[in-house]
């Protein structure tokens, strides 16, 4: 008996061992993005069926980029409520504004039906945005971070600190902070 608990105790310490190996590869794969630095250019499905590329949108103006964890659960249903009731608060800035997680396509789209979303929510379902954006957790899913990211393609301000049920107004509060501009009105 004891020499079977010591062979599954060493097969335990291997198996730990050889994850922390690949935690740590894939720690070193990430990105660590701070403000000034140039956000990594995409170009990924949405929820909409259009495919956005991060360095033609920025043509239009800045970027705001709310990552969450994972389509249809609580916290991140409670985000997306957030910003689709008060989108027309958002979109007084000349700023376009974007969910995104690396869920596929599909679940965005039915997360963006289900709840009125009239944005876009991307869709990196390789993760490699999400690493380059140093936003994977060790779960396998994007952490919730908020990305503005100016003109000419420089990050702004980031948040790492989302309330859910507020972040259409946090989100103005930084757009005003950050002095964006107000969208004309037509």
């Amino acid at each position: 008996m004891k020499s079977i608990t010591k062979l599954l105790s060493g097969l335990m310490a291997l198996v730990l061992a050889t994850a922390g190996q690949v935690n740590a590869q894939e720690d070193k794969e990430m990105a660590t993005l701070s403000v000034g630095d140039t956000a990594p250019d995409f170009d990924l499905p949405s929820s909409d069926g259009n495919n956005y590329k991060l360095s033609e949108v920025l043509k239009d103006g800045p970027v705001v980029l709310a990552w969450f964890p994972k389509a249809d659960t609580p916290g991140c249903t409670a985000q997306c409520k957030s910003l689709a009731k008060n989108g027309p608060k958002i979109r007084e800035f000349q700023v376009s504004y974007f969910m995104i997680s690396v869920d596929p396509v599909e679940d965005n789209k039915k997360f963006a039906e289900k709840y009125s979303a009239d944005f876009p929510i991307l869709s990196d379902s390789t993760k490699e945005i999400a690493k380059a954006y140093g936003v994977m957790s060790g779960y396998g899913f994007s952490s919730r971070h908020t990305f503005y990211i100016g003109s000419d393609q420089k990050i702004l301000k980031i948040d790492r600190q989302i309330n859910v049920a507020t972040a259409a107004e946090d989100t103005v509060s930084a757009l005003e902070e950050l002095k964006v501009d107000r969208a004309e009105s037509t």
